[in-house]
């Protein structure tokens, strides 16, 4: 169903595919938009318990999307080193496809919204609480269940990490 990396050296394991989706902060969201275009946007993002959850408003070409089409792509980028002088990039990311999911139930949706918050505001409790109780009615949350996930790194990194 899903392709396999062709260059498996690159690969990366599924212990550093997590902790990129963990540290990292923003990523590209991939959808099919209108008109049979692709819908590509950049969001924040946080993954817990093996899923990705990102907020938005309660209309627009994200969401109309979604309810037409819940298969998606995300796309986290952990490194992008350009190294001219070899007329390469060193490079780290990872994508994950999956179906993403409109949350509805409030128990879940404040789940969501709590661990976003506590990734972008660890040491204001109080302050992402009340920031959340002021938008929760005004804000949606999708939840990203995923099917298949890989990383690739540049080569070159492959080999500096062999190295040591």
């Amino acid at each position: 169903m899903f392709r396999e990396m062709r260059r498996k050296k690159q690969q990366l394991s599924t212990e550093q595919v997590e902790k990129i989706l963990k540290q990292n902060t923003s990523g590209v969201l991939a959808v099919f938009g209108d008109d049979g275009y692709p819908y590509a946007v950049p969001l924040s993002y946080v993954y817990t318990n093996s899923k990705i959850y990102f907020h938005g408003a309660k209309e627009g070409h994200k969401l109309d999307s979604i309810r037409n089409n819940e298969k998606v792509s995300f796309c986290v980028i952990d490194k992008d080193d350009v190294v001219p002088e070899k007329y390469t990039t060193y490079f780290r990311s990872v994508i994950a496809f999956g179906r993403a999911r409109i949350i509805e139930n409030i128990d879940e949706k404040r789940f969501a919204i709590e661990k976003i918050a506590e990734k972008y505001s660890p040491d204001d409790k109080s302050g992402r609480e009340k920031e959340i109780d002021s938008q929760f009615c005004r804000v949606c949350l999708i939840e990203l269940n995923i099917d298949y996930v890989t990383g690739k790194e540049a080569i070159e990194l492959v080999r500096k990490r062999s190295e040591n």
